[in-house]
């Protein structure tokens, strides 16, 4: 549904969350994050597990661009993301993990937009993974969103999500009894057990290094198609077996496609 009326977007403000441990990386996730244009409402939080490298030197070099910086242990990315949630003042929130970027100065521009002219509570784009070189090896076409997708093995990429700040509030945060799939099990409570209107952007808005949590090695792949399985038993849905079979198989087809 399209809005009506002027567009609000200076109105809107944007919360930035990056979560980091041990990521020398993490100064090109801030400064893809800073070179954001059109978007003076931008709130950005790291929350740091205590790192031990020299990521504790880059924070301490951005310190004062930071909005809000926390350092403490935690459970985990998603105990970590969870703390920034709660910190958020933003209308909408974005997660960007440490060692991704986006794709050009004006995504989050985009998002604002996105949010302003329609009636959602959700948008999502597109995303490559890059290798050490920045070289695009694998994209990932989302597509417009349709709930019976999720029964084939669809979810959109959870580095391009945006939510509004309300959402997390009426619906939860992520849970931390999943180790490696807690996105998935967060998007589909919101998009199939709660019905929350999600918009598709056409284009790639994030660029992801390669080796996510979940993906990082073979008994990691297995264990996060438990949780897959895990997340629909939760929500009490019969878990498709269309579903740990096309998930992986969605992957393979991410290589072959281009941006």
């Amino acid at each position: 549904m399209i809005r009506s009326g002027v567009y609000k977007e200076l109105r809107m403000k944007v919360s930035i969350i990056t979560p980091v441990y041990n990521e020398p990386r993490i100064a090109d996730t801030l400064e893809s994050i800073f070179s954001q244009r059109d978007v003076p409402e931008l709130e950005v939080i790291v929350i740091d597990g205590e790192s031990t490298d020299k990521t504790t030197d880059i924070l301490d070099e951005y310190q004062e661009k930071i909005d809000v910086l926390v350092r403490e242990s935690d459970e985990g990315v998603y105990d970590a993301m969870n703390t920034g949630i709660s910190l958020a003042t933003g209308d909408i929130i974005g997660i960007l993990n440490a060692d991704d970027r986006y794709q050009h100065p004006d995504v989050l521009r985009t998002v604002v937009n996105t949010f302003n002219e329609t009636e959602t509570d959700i948008c999502y784009g597109n995303l490559v993974y890059v290798n050490s070189d920045d070289s695009v090896v694998r994209y990932w076409k989302s597509g417009p969103y349709a709930s019976q997708k999720f029964y084939f093995g669809w979810m959109p990429p959870h580095p391009t999500v945006f939510v509004r700040r309300g959402m997390y509030k009426k619906y939860g945060t992520f849970d931390l009894e999943f180790e490696i799939a807690a996105d998935y099990e967060f998007l589909l409570r919101l998009l199939v057990e709660e019905a929350v209107p999600a918009t598709y952007i056409n284009e790639v808005l994030v660029r992801m290094s390669i080796g996510g949590q979940s993906n990082r090695s073979l008994s990691n792949i297995f264990n996060a198609n438990v949780e897959v399985a895990k997340s629909w038993q939760k929500h009490n849905h019969r878990f498709g077996p269309l579903v740990g079979i096309i998930k992986p198989l969605r992957k393979i087809t991410q290589y072959v496609k281009k941006p």
